[in-house]
């Protein structure tokens, strides 16, 4: 770890905990900052903040006053999750207090090179890949950010032999100031989170910002079959590296005659590749580019390819059962995510999908059903998509509580050769704290259901 001074003796408010919060304080307590933390969950139900207290730091929780403020902080560490709008945030706006999130103490305190990934969709599976491919040739990866640890934790123990993998979210990026990868990739940009943000602009801005100081020594990876995208980071320093599924790229890495094609090099045939979709074809795409520039060989490529069967909770194969497969897309949090799974299968699909009602139709994804074959809807939103399934044709609809009893409801509605997905086009908060615990479940309850078979 890079020992810093620009934080020795700085009063500094961290805002919110969960594991950035508590990782940002105790980096600038030991890089010799004044920090306070300021938490919503009051003190006596707060572990965190009961360990932070014991090492010195000072703690104030049970809400967020805006009068904290007047202690005169110089800088605020923001958890990614407290928006903009909350009343903290924005008088700090108005005193012109610096806000960054964790992400930049740890690009600050890094040794190790940093491949930082963003975008809409397809950000987890290409951080997975990158860090799998690495590790194939034997780079030392270390992956951190919105995926695995806490990113200031692996910064303050990488060193200049790893290279440290990141996923960063809209949310993280508004927060940076310095950050700069040497290495950075944005899958896509389509509208999403706009009830954080409040414009489109804003959040395209925000994921923009992951090359905002990038120089000619970098490069950026970016989606050359998005207009709106090429415009958006047309400014960038960077040396920008394109990838397209839709047409052959003489410079960047394209899909030719069923071939990965970088440059003029042949990688691998499409024939090879395990992992279904096409929306996962530019994840690929996106991180052969981004390892073929830290010198990976081919084999080591090739090998990842021939197994990785996705990230869990993200079109991920569950099992097969009695010529059924079963497949777990529980990261579909928003219907585009739902969309991209749909597509990538040919053979019938039984659809498992609802969850929290966020006021929206799913008048958008009735083109995508009609490959449908039975709709299975739960929680919040259940009604709103079966309305949708019934206006895409699809005879077979079924209400069920929940994920759980989705499972054996699906299966008696299926035959050999289709195929069971859950991929709910909506967040899980209406019956379930995240959509790892719903993708759980739904595991569960599929091993459990072959098991009785």
């Amino acid at each position: 770890m890079k020992n810093i001074e620009i934080y020795r003796h700085k009063k500094i408010l961290v805002l919110g905990l969960a594991k950035s919060g508590v990782a940002a304080a105790s980096l600038l307590h030991e890089l010799g900052a004044f920090v306070t933390v300021n938490d919503k969950k009051p003190f006596e139900e707060n572990p965190a903040a009961q360990g932070l207290l014991e090492k010195g730091i000072k703690v104030i929780c049970g809400s967020h006053p805006p009068e904290l403020l007047d202690d005169g902080f110089e800088l605020i560490v923001k958890n990614p999750g407290i928006p903009y709008g909350n009343p903290l945030v924005r008088k700090a706006v108005d005193h012109h207090i610096p806000i960054i999130t964790e992400v930049e103490l740890a690009y600050q305190v890094s040794e190790a090179d940093i491949i930082g990934i963003t975008g809409t969709n397809g950000k987890t599976t290409t951080t997975t890949l990158i860090f799998e491919m690495l590790e194939a040739a034997d780079k030392n990866p270390l992956i951190a950010g919105n995926i695995g640890t806490v990113a200031s934790e692996v910064a303050r123990e990488a060193s200049s032999d790893n290279t440290i993998v990141m996923e960063l979210s809209s949310f993280q990026l508004m927060g940076v100031r310095t950050f700069k990868p040497r290495i950075a990739i944005i899958t896509n940009i389509y509208e999403a989170h706009l009830d954080y943000h409040g414009t489109m602009d804003e959040y395209s801005q925000a994921k923009v910002n992951i090359t905002l100081n990038q120089s000619e020594g970098d490069h950026l990876i970016v989606n050359g079959d998005q207009e709106h995208l090429l415009e958006l980071v047309k400014d960038s320093k960077a040396q920008k590296i394109f990838f397209s599924t839709k047409q052959p790229l003489a410079e960047g890495i394209s899909i030719q005659n069923r071939k990965i094609v970088w440059f003029d090099e042949e990688i691998i045939s499409l024939d090879e590749i395990i992992l279904p979709g096409k929306h996962n074809l530019e994840n690929i795409l996106s991180a052969i580019a981004a390892v073929k520039l830290m010198g990976v060989e081919n084999e080591a490529i090739v090998r990842v390819l021939g197994s990785f069967k996705g990230v869990e909770h993200r079109t991920q194969l569950v099992t097969e059962m009695n010529g059924r497969t079963f497949y777990n897309d529980s990261k579909a949090t928003n219907i585009l995510a739902t969309k991209s799974a749909l597509e990538a299968f040919q053979s019938p699909v039984i659809l498992l999908a609802g969850g929290l009602d966020r006021g929206n139709d799913f008048d958008e994804l009735v083109p995508y059903l009609k490959g449908v074959k039975a709709l299975v809807v739960f929680g919040q939103s259940a009604d709103k998509l079966a309305k949708a399934g019934k206006e895409a044709g699809i005879r077979s609809i079924h209400h069920v509580d929940n994920v759980e009893e989705a499972v054996p409801v699906s299966y008696s509605l299926s035959e050999p050769g289709d195929i069971i997905l859950l991929s709910p086009a909506c967040a899980s908060w209406d019956q379930y704290k995240t959509f790892e615990v719903r993708g759980h479940i739904f595991t569960e309850a599929v091993h459990k259901l072959k098991e009785s078979l």
